[in-house]
């Protein structure tokens, strides 16, 4: 039996005396997109962050590739082949996007990343601009450029956090093929969606949260039945 990407179970977080996590349970096979769906406030982000041990305290069990990393600090976490892109982006405003792409080192172990010519493949933007300031990319080049940084560390496991909020509906296309491409080189990918109609189409399940719970959980083939309740939920 291969090991879940990902197993969560009853996980709690904390942010300082603030109780943000109340037990949460997920499960990622190999391979596969999930989505991340809730309101605002509702514990997602805060799930990716204690995923990566960015949170202030947190208990229950986190298993990456079957490895409890509950204890563990946050770089070791990285070096299991997670990457994470969270909303901020954190592109590097003095480098070019290319010196930007060059930055992260090769995880140990995890095998080759994708090299430039693959980045520059998968994303033409950025070979246009390559020499571009990361100042004066757009918001959708520099959230194509965050991503595209973790692609080149060898990282297998991607937590994307909210990467088409605010974008261009062209940009967000781009983002969907990406996903898509992704899943078709055996990449697992979390993503947190507020973008429900992007989401929707590229997710092979869903998990639902509501005051830092899972309240829902399905499969892409149930999405159908489950709106009224997504309706009740989220007010898509």
């Amino acid at each position: 039996m291969v090991a879940p990407a990902l197993q969560i179970q009853g996980l709690q977080a904390w942010y300082g005396e603030s109780h943000v996590l109340h037990g949460v349970d997920m499960v990622v096979q190999p391979g596969e997109v999930v989505t991340l769906l809730g309101r605002n406030g509702a514990g997602r982000t805060t799930t990716m962050r204690a995923i990566m041990g960015l949170v202030g305290a947190r208990k229950g069990s986190i298993q990456i590739n079957g490895v409890e990393t509950i204890g563990m600090a946050t770089h070791r976490i990285a070096h299991l082949g997670v990457g994470y892109c969270p909303e901020e982006r954190g592109i590097f405003a003095s480098l070019s996007a290319e010196e930007n792409l060059l930055l992260p080192p090769v995880l140990k172990g995890m095998g080759p990343g994708m090299s430039i010519d693959e980045i520059y493949e998968m994303f033409p933007n950025l070979a246009e601009r390559r020499h571009s300031q990361g100042t004066r990319l757009s918001g959708g080049e520099q959230q194509m450029l965050a991503v595209a940084r973790i692609l080149r560390t060898g990282a297998k496991l991607l937590l994307l956090d909210e990467i088409s909020e605010g974008l261009a509906p062209v940009i967000v296309q781009a983002l969907a093929r990406m996903i898509h491409m992704l899943r078709g080189k055996g990449y697992t990918v979390v993503m947190v969606e507020q973008n429900f109609r992007f989401a929707a189409p590229l997710a092979d399940r869903f998990y639902v949260m509501e005051h830092g719970r899972i309240v829902e959980t399905f499969g892409a083939s149930e999405l159908d039945a489950k709106m009224p309740v997504l309706n009740e939920l989220l007010g898509v």
